[in-house]
């Protein structure tokens, strides 16, 4: 088989909980001074809350336990009260797609938020030569309808939480074995063959600069060094052009940043990328010039999807060399992926290959990304929770085996 795919789990969405059912709050996704608040609240004496936070995000983020049983070095009581009183579970996994790459797919789903129903978000791991690089969600649905990005057809259903954000992050290093085992001793922050999510990306579904504060929470969370301990350097926010909020994330979150360009001028983009006709050109480039810790050592990386016959020729490759004058950047040209529905074609690789050559000798790093995972539509701008396809494919399939059955 070219790929495997593992569906762990397809059920019907849950019908909205009455009100006054809430789940129990769960404490993945706070800073510590809240998660030592929250214990105040919830009656720790005050005195011990700090030092109970301490415990309880050492538990969380560097061993990564869902369970509070687990967190051995914490009174039986104090264990049961936070047992009563919250919840460290992770979401549910709908479904694990495995790319014949090695590219991974989860589709997950969080609980209900208020009388709101269960959502639905995909996350991939791309497994590279020294290190491994997860793609993570920060919107259901996105509001940008971006014409080339299968994302975009799917409407914005809500923003995700701090915790939605943190635990795309947590299942991966569950399935990859990326937390240190019972054996590892206590001390030990990484598992004894090598972390193999290295690096992160907020490149998935949604814009995160549309969801910053619990965006900015999430990612300070991970690059805590006492914790998940993510270099920033090592953490990647993409933006399709939220002007106001660059300047904000470079400050407040001091992450890599990554602009999704894919045009030159403004009548394209403005088709492309409609977020262009509110932030044109001119105030993107001026915003990432004036992006803070720009340097050559911390560069912004344009993403350029090569459309064919659209934005692949050799004017807008000087054009591209032209608008980037004086920012320290790399490209990332992208080979379109296509997906159900699309009215776009992949350019021709020696279209791309002159591409490239020419932003290459202009003095711009441009490499071809390598599509991966196209065969599980986990590629660059494939993401979409299909999850009302897949319970369809699944019902018709056990509909199938019942006939079968009676038959025999």
């Amino acid at each position: 088989m070219s790929h495997t795919i593992d569906l762990l789990n397809i059920a019907p969405q849950d019908a909205p909980r009455p009100a006054g059912n809430e789940p129990r709050p769960t404490l993945i996704g706070l800073s510590r001074p809240e998660l030592a608040r929250t214990l105040v609240e919830a009656g720790v004496a005050e005195r011990q809350a700090r030092m109970r936070a301490s415990q309880i995000w050492h538990w969380l983020y560097v061993r990564g336990v869902s369970d509070f049983a687990a967190m051995a070095n914490i009174s039986r009581d104090l264990r049961a009260l936070l047992e009563e009183k919250f919840t460290i579970a992770r979401p549910q996994i709908v479904a694990e797609q495995i790319s014949e790459d090695g590219t991974r797919k989860w589709l997950m789903r969080f609980p209900p938020r208020g009388a709101g129903r269960p959502v639905e978000i995909e996350t991939v791991y791309i497994p590279e030569e020294g290190r491994g690089t997860l793609c993570i969600s920060s919107q259901v649905g996105c509001t940008l309808t971006c014409s080339f990005c299968h994302t975009g057809t799917q409407k914005l259903v809500r923003n995700l939480t701090s915790e939605e954000i943190l635990s795309q992050l947590l299942v991966a290093r569950d399935r990859l074995g990326d937390f240190p085992d019972a054996e590892t001793p206590a001390g030990a922050i990484v598992p004894s063959d090598g972390r193999k999510v290295s690096n992160l990306v907020m490149m998935g579904m949604g814009e995160p600069l549309y969801n910053f504060d619990a965006v900015k929470e999430a990612l300070l969370i991970a690059a805590d060094g006492d914790g998940l301990s993510l270099s920033k350097r090592r953490i990647t926010l993409s933006t399709s052009g939220v002007v106001p909020f660059i300047p904000r994330a470079g400050t407040e979150i001091g992450s890599m940043l990554a602009i999704s360009l894919h045009a030159v001028t403004d009548e394209l983009r403005d088709v492309l990328v409609p977020i262009n006709k509110k932030y044109p050109l001119a105030e993107l480039m001026q915003a990432c010039r004036d992006y803070p810790g720009l340097s050559n050592a911390r560069r912004i990386t344009f993403e350029y999807v090569m459309l064919k016959g659209v934005n692949d020729s050799l004017a807008d490759a000087k054009g591209l060399v032209r608008l980037l004058k004086g920012i320290p950047a790399k490209i990332n040209l992208i080979p379109f992926n296509p997906w159900p529905g699309s009215n776009y074609e992949c350019s021709d690789w020696e279209t791309i290959e002159r591409f490239a050559d020419f932003v290459n000798d202009n003095g711009y790093a441009s490499p071809i990304r390598t599509p991966r995972g196209r065969d599980i539509l986990a590629a660059c701008g494939q993401l979409k929770s299909e999850s009302e396809r897949m319970r369809k494919v699944d019902r018709m399939a056990l509909e199938a085996m019942m006939i079968a059955g009676h038959g025999e």
